[in-house]
């Protein structure tokens, strides 16, 4: 029973790797169709979210099922748990690249974001690309250091958010007020998708060491 267990646990840890991949597609596609007004890009990647949509489903399933018939305990305990917690973040982190693709789509065949602007949302897809790499080997790992990379990431993505409003009062901008609100909505969906990526770390921080990354970070500074 005992390796059946575990077999059933190494499933949920495959999955999350799997949901993280795809969420690592979307962020990077939808990017590329939201700079290239790029409608079938767009398009592919909003159907494709049912896939990572189905992938939560099945895989809470699963966790509640191990918590009903093994009611694990202790770091079993914290790993099912840290996965039903993780693969709603990543279905979150999913609906935020499909939302950033729902902008390419609305606006196309025009730009969704003004030229003035572009550079910033260039920035913004790089490094939303390069966390959600690193979401996929951490989920893959549980490597505690790269966890820290990842809220290093997300403290790009929060200045380069800063970034969003800075160019929209600057005395060059020349966007439409659509343009405006399409530039604080994308700002946003990044913003909040590396605010995702660092809940996942924080998570695999718990998952390994059994502290939560606030208490481990106070206990190595003390």
């Amino acid at each position: 029973m005992r390796e059946i267990f575990e077999a059933e646990l190494h499933q949920l840890g495959d999955d999350l790797v799997a949901m993280s991949r795809l969420v690592e597609s979307a962020v990077t596609r939808a990017g590329r169709a939201l700079l290239e007004a790029d409608l079938r890009t767009a398009q592919e990647v909003i159907e494709a979210d049912h896939a990572i949509d189905q992938l939560q489903r099945d895989l809470d399933e699963r966790c509640v099922h191990l918590l009903a018939q093994q009611a694990p305990v202790a770091t079993d305990l914290r790993t099912v748990v840290s996965a039903l917690r993780m693969s709603s973040t990543l279905e979150r982190m999913g609906d935020l690249a499909r939302h950033v693709a729902e902008v390419a789509r609305g606006r196309y065949p025009a730009a969704a974001i003004d030229p003035s602007a572009r550079p910033t949302f260039e920035q913004m897809h790089a490094a939303a690309v390069d966390v959600a790499g690193r979401v996929t080997t951490l989920l893959s790992t549980h490597d505690v250091e790269l966890a820290k990379a990842i809220e290093a990431g997300d403290d790009r993505l929060d200045d380069l958010h800063a970034d969003t409003f800075a160019a929209l009062l600057a005395p060059e901008w020349s966007g439409t007020t659509q343009e405006a609100i399409d530039v604080t909505l994308v700002g946003r969906y990044y913003e909040r998708f590396g605010d995702h990526a660092v809940s996942i770390a924080r998570r695999i921080v718990f998952l390994v060491t059994g502290e939560f990354a606030d208490d481990r970070r106070a206990a190595e500074t003390a």
